[in-house]
């Protein structure tokens, strides 16, 4: 298992797709919204994305995935497919993953979005799994190992009496959507590979209200909860500094607001 240790300059080209990806998510707070479809989402990206941005969805085309993103609705744990029968309404929770490409590099991040008003455990869960992305990308650093990071977020999300979903995780990530390594979103300090400098990767726990266990659905890509129960997700791409780490796929609403901090949760009214 060898990580892609980037340049300064293959670095910058990233932070670059990083930032353009950050912009779709800002599209977005604002179209997310009780009434719409799942499919309405994938197409306003895909138009975005191409013709505002000059950009590619990376995820269509690598992997025979047929869609700009994954729409992740309640109890879709990851890979839910966009459908226009799909009607986003009051309560629901929803996660929008995106890759951007962009000369030859891509960004990967996601994002929970909340539909009118959802109940308090789900406004919970949402809130735990953001703490829980950012005390793994603090646990980032040269020296530090990609176990430490999964122990990181581990106990963040047990603690809250959640689930860490073991059968997905983090990956490397540069001119191919999934370089090596595997970030798991579990661990043990001190295991595992020892991160350097240039080195780039997500970290993006899936975190289950109930059992980890999931099911896979007869399309092939999506996958929910086995126990029906929420599932929450967020992503960001990270680059490891000389000093740390580097969000490249920091959103405009993160800045300034504590690494471990509750976020800024965009709400609609129905």
């Amino acid at each position: 298992m060898n990580a892609i240790v980037k340049t300064p300059a293959e670095i910058e080209l990233m932070r670059e797709s990083g930032r353009l990806l950050a912009q779709v998510f800002a599209m977005l707070d604002e179209f997310v919204v009780a009434g719409i479809s799942t499919m309405d989402i994938n197409l306003a990206v895909e138009d975005f994305i191409e013709n505002e941005l000059q950009a590619r969805p990376a995820s269509r085309g690598q992997y025979d995935f047929p869609y700009c993103l994954n729409t992740s609705v309640n109890h879709v744990v990851c890979h839910g497919m966009p459908k226009a029968s799909q009607i986003l309404r009051n309560g629901d929770i929803i996660n929008c993953d995106i890759t951007l490409e962009k000369n030859g590099f891509i960004a990967d991040s996601s994002k929970m979005y909340c539909i009118g008003k959802i109940t308090p455990l789900a406004r919970r869960l949402v809130e735990t799994t953001y703490e829980a992305m950012w005390a793994g990308i603090k646990a980032v650093k040269p020296g530090a190992t990609l176990g430490d990071i999964g122990h990181a977020v581990q106990q963040v999300a047990e603690k809250a009496g959640y689930s860490v979903v073991r059968e997905y995780c983090g990956h490397g990530i540069g001119r191919e959507m999934h370089e090596e390594p595997q970030v798991t979103h579990y661990g043990k300090p001190g295991m595992g590979m020892t991160l350097a400098e240039g080195m780039t990767f997500t970290i993006e726990p899936m975190i289950n209200q109930g059992s980890h266990k999931l099911k896979h659905m007869k399309d092939g890509w999506t996958v929910i909860t086995r126990d029906k129960k929420l599932s929450a997700q967020w992503e960001h791409t990270i680059a490891v500094t000389a000093g740390g780490y580097e969000v490249l796929t920091l959103r405009e609403e993160e800045q300034g607001i504590p690494h471990n901090g509750k976020p800024l949760l965009t709400t609609q009214p129905v």
